[in-house]
């Protein structure tokens, strides 16, 4: 196994959302590793939590990356986080982005849940869960 590609899919997946003109046109330039601190913009991505498994074979070194990108709307009601949601959906889904380090071997969308949090649940969050087969070189 080797999480040495962790970084560099990161990097890929971040820079693959910045990218995209549907999301950026949702969210301009409001995607981040973390959430910032001070006040947030009403609408956001934010890349979340990581689980990696190995997935080597006898040709090579790889591993399956399970990661979340979250967008998170203080907006009334789910559309806009949804439509939000939606466009990182479209950008990720079968992306082959380039790497630093390795390859993707294949990005697919698993799975999504859409919840309410915060103070009396007027924040909007969509979870969406993506996973990646990465070889390395």
């Amino acid at each position: 196994m080797s999480y040495a590609m962790a970084s560099a899919l990161q990097a890929a997946v971040y820079q693959r959302l910045r990218d995209d003109p549907d999301l950026s046109a949702l969210v301009g330039d409001a995607i981040f590793d973390a959430a910032p601190e001070g006040e947030l913009p009403e609408l956001y991505v934010t890349l979340g939590t990581e689980t990696v498994r190995d997935r080597s074979d006898v040709v090579g070194t790889g591993a399956e990356h399970r990661f979340t990108v979250s967008v998170i709307s203080a907006a009334a009601g789910f559309g806009v986080a949804k439509d939000a949601a939606g466009a990182v959906s479209d950008a990720l889904s079968d992306a082959r982005p380039a790497l630093s380090r390795g390859r993707v071997v294949g990005l697919w969308f698993e799975r999504a849940q859409a919840r309410r949090t915060g103070t009396a649940g007027r924040i909007r969050q969509i979870d969406l869960r993506f996973r990646a087969r990465l070889e390395d070189n």
